[in-house]
């Protein structure tokens, strides 16, 4: 229950202060909210509702940028500190609902101590102003580009680029106000709101409509082209492309529309407000689905070497994300095969449908090495920690593959028609919101209409790749021999 009058309050502030003269303050320290792959990551006690992101761009890429984060959050729990997830950058100031607060970093946090304590269920307004520094970025966050910036922030890197609750598990509403040179084009998750002009520079404001994990947010600088056309249902498509290359890329970016109305003819409705394609002068080495703008490699549709229906089934996936991941975000970071696996899924299907790439085949292959997978990386639902100092290691095999192999495996036991209304009611079920494996089980066996959990177990859980449905003959081949 949440204290509702004043006289209550008063109690409680009496009481927190008596227990702050009764006791030595302690040093400031890191907190987490205790993911199994990322112990540190996130910060208990709040629930962020919204952020308001301004960054001021000089104009250089090499230099910090000066940053205003503001969070709209409620508390959970009792707080003498607050702790962000913050590094890479300096802070000037904090303020807690406009007042000036303490400050201290500790590892990777930023440690807030506010005038007053904060009692459950208050609300609060967090200011902190700071730089935003994409020097030294290989590690995630701001990722420099031939003319700009971008950012990459999966698995936990937003809290590199701007202080956050840094877990999919608290997704929030997000405004950004990017100031820059007027000759520089902005653009970034959700819809612009507006843009203003003074003075050879130009203030561009986007705002989403629909809340998002921090691991997703997106904004581009750079002197980019923006291609605008329609998708399915009205739905506002624009794509960020090096400006060079607008006419070089266009045989990829109308194939985008196409793609959407296939993925919601097995899916249901695109479940955001815009979407396009990011294409970035940048060697990143993978592609990714932030929300509403899906960032790719400029390399990808450079090179020759590919071909189409490869690049195409890439694009599908980080598509397919976008209700899988985005819409529907893992709740902690050992759920990240519900992302992958299904993106995988969608990926393969596409490539069936319009490469002749039978997904029997790349299943049948994946199973064969499946053992050495989970061997390498634990199995789909219950992932090995991260190599150190190598955090996005957890993206291994077993997670793309070797997770589509577990959906594979659950078509062939319940039958295509109850497997897709599953992932139908998958994606509407959990929209904006975000889910568990155990909630991904419980609905599979609501609709099989039987207790699936002892079927699924072995295929999420086991060292081993249980016996596939309908393919006995199928062999994984030992750890070490795949």
């Amino acid at each position: 229950m949440l204290p509702s009058s004043r006289r209550v309050r008063a109690a409680l502030l009496v009481t927190a202060a008596a227990c702050v003269l009764a006791a030595a303050p302690s040093p400031p320290a890191p907190a987490g909210i205790g993911d199994p792959l990322f112990p540190t990551l996130g910060n208990p006690g709040y629930d962020v509702l919204a952020y308001d992101i301004g960054f001021t761009y000089q104009g250089d890429n090499s230099k910090p940028l000066e940053a205003v984060t503001t969070l709209d959050a409620r508390a959970t729990g009792w707080l003498d500190r607050i702790n962000l997830d913050f590094a890479r950058g300096t802070v000037h100031g904090v303020e807690v609902n406009g007042k000036k607060a303490e400050f201290a970093s500790a590892e990777e946090d930023l440690v807030i101590t506010p005038r007053h304590p904060v009692y459950p269920g208050e609300e609060l307004r967090i200011t902190v102003r700071h730089t935003s520094d994409p020097r030294g970025a290989e590690d995630g966050g701001w990722v420099r580009t031939t003319d700009g910036l971008v950012m990459a922030n999966q698995a936990d890197a937003a809290h590199r680029v701007f202080p956050c609750n840094d877990h999919p598990s608290d997704k929030a509403m997000f405004t950004f106000r990017v100031d820059a040179p007027k000759e520089y084009t902005v653009v970034a998750n959700g819809l612009e709101t507006g843009r203003t002009w003074a003075g050879g520079r130009a203030v561009s404001t986007y705002r989403t409509e629909h809340p998002m994990a921090t691991e997703l947010a997106q904004v581009s600088i750079g002197r980019s082209a923006v291609v605008r056309r329609e998708g399915p249902h009205g739905l506002p498509v624009r794509d960020v492309v090096p400006a060079a290359d607008r006419h070089q890329l266009e045989r990829w970016l109308r194939k985008t529309p196409a793609e959407i109305a296939w993925m919601e003819k097995l899916v249901g409705p695109y479940p955001f407000e815009t979407y396009g394609v990011l294409i970035a002068g940048a060697d990143t080495g993978f592609e990714l689905e932030t929300q509403t703008l899906s960032l790719f490699e400029r390399s990808l549709f450079a090179r020759t070497g590919f071909p189409e229906w490869y690049v195409d089934s890439v694009m599908v996936h980080e598509l397919a994300h976008h209700w899988f991941g985005d819409s529907v975000s893992p709740r902690a970071w050992s759920d990240l095969w519900l992302n992958e696996g299904h993106a995988t899924w969608y990926e393969a299907l596409y490539a069936q449908e319009h490469g002749k790439r039978p997904l029997e085949t790349r299943m049948r292959e994946a199973y064969r090495q499946s053992d050495a997978w989970r061997a390498a990386g634990g199995p789909p639902a219950a992932p090995k920690p991260p190599a150190p100092g190598q955090k996005i290691s957890i993206f291994r095999p077993v997670v793309y593959d070797g997770s589509a192999l577990v959906l594979f495996a659950l078509r062939q036991e319940i039958g295509e028609a109850r497997f897709g209304e599953l992932e139908r009611r998958w994606v509407s079920d959990h929209k904006d919101g975000t889910a568990t494996t155990a909630d991904f089980v419980g609905l599979a066996s609501e609709v099989a209409g039987r207790d699936l959990a002892g079927f699924l177990q072995g295929w999420l859980y086991g060292a081993k790749t249980p016996p596939m449905p309908g393919h006995t003959d199928w062999r994984s081949a030992a750890p070490g021999r795949a």
